[in-house]
């Protein structure tokens, strides 16, 4: 497992909790960047697992 997928995960967690916290609170700035960190480290995730998946071939 490589660090972009940790870091990927990490992102896509906190994306979820900014997201939930902005839900609780009314924020709707804070949910639209936690929509974004999700997106963003589901990306990187993904980028890391094709890392991870040609390192194995």
């Amino acid at each position: 497992m490589n660090d972009d997928r940790t870091e990927g995960s990490m992102k896509h967690m906190k994306g979820r909790i900014k997201e939930g916290v902005g839900k609780m609170t009314g924020d709707s700035k804070m949910q639209s960047e936690g929509k974004m960190d999700k997106a963003e480290g589901k990306i990187q995730n993904t980028i890391g697992g094709m890392k991870d998946s040609l390192r194995n071939k």
